[in-house]
């Protein structure tokens, strides 16, 4: 599965998601009456279950109540502001997913790698290495690869492959973030903008009743500030997700660097590749 059909799946999936959560809540909800009724049919068992009846209960309700709060802050701020915060947030939620699965299939044992490498160089030369390169993946198997392609023109040549090779695959692990630093940013200004649109909003009712009412006030407030709330809650989780990622990247970056350094050491000592002096 590639990487874009995987960021598709997610998206899908949440999408998917709301109604799920929706339809579980109805036949929750449904199943609650069936079990009082078994209950008043059979007395004699009720008492038995009527401990875990209860702590099932408890747990149910603090779930669902804390569902119904989301749902009808989400209704109170006003769909046509929260649902673009909504969409950025699941957006950004589905590309810092698919980053970290990228990240993680990308990480792997440079050391038994290079391990694997010098052996091959030893009993198969470069196309034995090269093998070992193929059969293994990540970035920095792919490094290796195209040095050990280039292995026979000398070794500035491989370093000068080597440190091309690491700029791009070093562009595709930072593919996408772009897009979740937008929506990093545009979330709160969302909010903001919802704020502002609802002060507006709050303001014409107090100027439409005449006097300063704080029923109006408050209430139109109330509904403007949510939007700020929302943006800004979706702008923290997003920012978590993107540093943690920024962080992985930076490790593999570092890795990636040290790992060529011991590649390009170990093909001037194997004799693979020889240096401009050597050649000469």
């Amino acid at each position: 599965m590639t990487m874009k059909k995987l960021t598709a799946f997610l998206l899908l999936f949440s999408l998917l998601l709301s109604p799920a959560v929706m339809l579980a809540e109805g036949v929750d909800s449904s199943a609650a009456p069936a079990a009082t009724e078994v209950a008043a049919e059979n007395p004699s068992e009720a008492p038995a279950d009527s401990a875990s009846a209860e702590a099932g209960t408890t747990v149910s309700e603090s779930e669902q109540g804390f569902r119904e709060i989301l749902k009808d802050k989400f209704i109170e701020g006003d769909y046509i502001w929260m649902s673009p915060i909504l969409i950025c947030f699941i957006i950004g939620l589905a590309v810092a997913i698919e980053r970290i699965i990228y990240l993680n299939m990308a990480t792997i044992n440079t050391k038994k790698l290079l391990n694997d490498l010098e052996s091959a160089l030893k009993s198969g030369g470069a196309k034995a290495a090269l093998t070992v390169c193929q059969n293994t993946p990540g970035p920095v198997a792919g490094i290796f690869a195209e040095g050990l392609n280039r292995a026979d023109e000398g070794i500035d040549v491989v370093e000068k492959a080597v440190v091309s090779y690491g700029g791009v695959e070093m562009g595709k692990m930072e593919k996408a973030l772009p897009w979740l630093s937008l929506f990093i940013a545009l979330a709160p200004m969302l909010g903001f903008l919802g704020t502002v649109v609802g002060m507006i909003f709050a303001f014409d009712k107090i100027e439409a009743a005449g006097d300063i009412s704080p029923t109006v006030v408050a209430g139109g407030i109330k509904v403007a500030l949510l939007t700020t709330v929302g943006g800004l809650i979706v702008a923290m989780i997003l920012q978590i997700f993107y540093n943690y990622i920024m962080s992985k990247i930076e490790g593999l970056v570092n890795e990636m660097e040290e790992a060529s350094i011991n590649f390009v050491d170990m093909l001037v000592k194997t004799g693979v590749a020889k240096s401009g002096n050597s050649k000469s």
